[in-house]
C-alpha cells in the first residue's frame, strides 16, 4: 500500500516538489531509455562558439531516486533510465541534455514559438540552420477580457 501511494505523490503536480520533462511532454524519450541514441552526440560540436565552459553547470542529478539532467528552458529533470557506466556520469548527463535541447522537446523550447519577445534560434544556439522565432511578437490577448479602468 506504500508503494502506491509514493507512486501517485510522484504522478500529482499537487505533491511533486520537481517536476519531469515526461510529466510536461506525456511521454518518455528515446534518449531517456537507451544509451546508444546519445553516444553519437558530440559535446564539441553541439556547442556555441566551440566554448565548453557552460556544460561545466551540467552534472548528473537524482530526482525521485532516478538518475537525471535539468533542463533550465523548462524548469524540469529529464530523467535517465539506462545504466550509466561509472565514470561517464556527468557526460551521459550532458549528452541526454543536448540530445533533449537539440530535438526540440524542451518544453521550454516549444514555447518560444509563441512567447519569444526578441529574435533567437528556436532549437538555440546548439543546432546550425535551426529557424528563428520572435521576429512577430504580440501581446497576448484573453478573449473577452478588458484592462481595470485607469490602466
Amino acid at each position: 500500500m506504500a508503494e502506491q501511494n509514493v507512486a501517485t505523490e510522484r504522478h500529482n503536480p499537487e505533491l511533486t516538489v520537481g517536476i519531469s520533462a515526461e510529466y510536461l511532454s506525456g511521454k518518455r524519450f528515446p534518449y531517456q531509455e537507451d544509451i546508444s541514441t546519445i553516444e553519437d552526440v558530440d559535446l564539441m560540436e553541439s556547442t556555441p562558439g566551440q566554448d565548453l565552459n557552460w556544460l561545466e553547470d551540467i552534472t548528473l542529478l537524482v530526482e525521485d531516486g532516478v538518475p537525471a539532467v535539468f533542463d533550465r528552458y523548462s524548469n524540469s529533470f529529464v530523467k535517465i533510465y539506462f545504466e550509466i557506466p561509472k565514470g561517464r556520469e556527468d557526460e551521459i548527463a550532458r549528452k541526454v541534455l543536448i540530445k533533449h535541447l537539440t530535438s526540440g522537446n524542451s518544453y521550454g523550447i516549444q514555447l518560444k514559438e509563441a512567447h519569444a519577445k526578441f529574435p533567437q534560434p528556436e532549437l538555440g544556439p546548439w543546432v546550425k540552420g535551426s529557424r528563428t522565432v520572435g521576429t512577430d511578437w504580440k501581446r497576448s490577448v484573453l478573449p473577452g477580457w478588458e484592462a481595470p479602468s485607469g490602466h
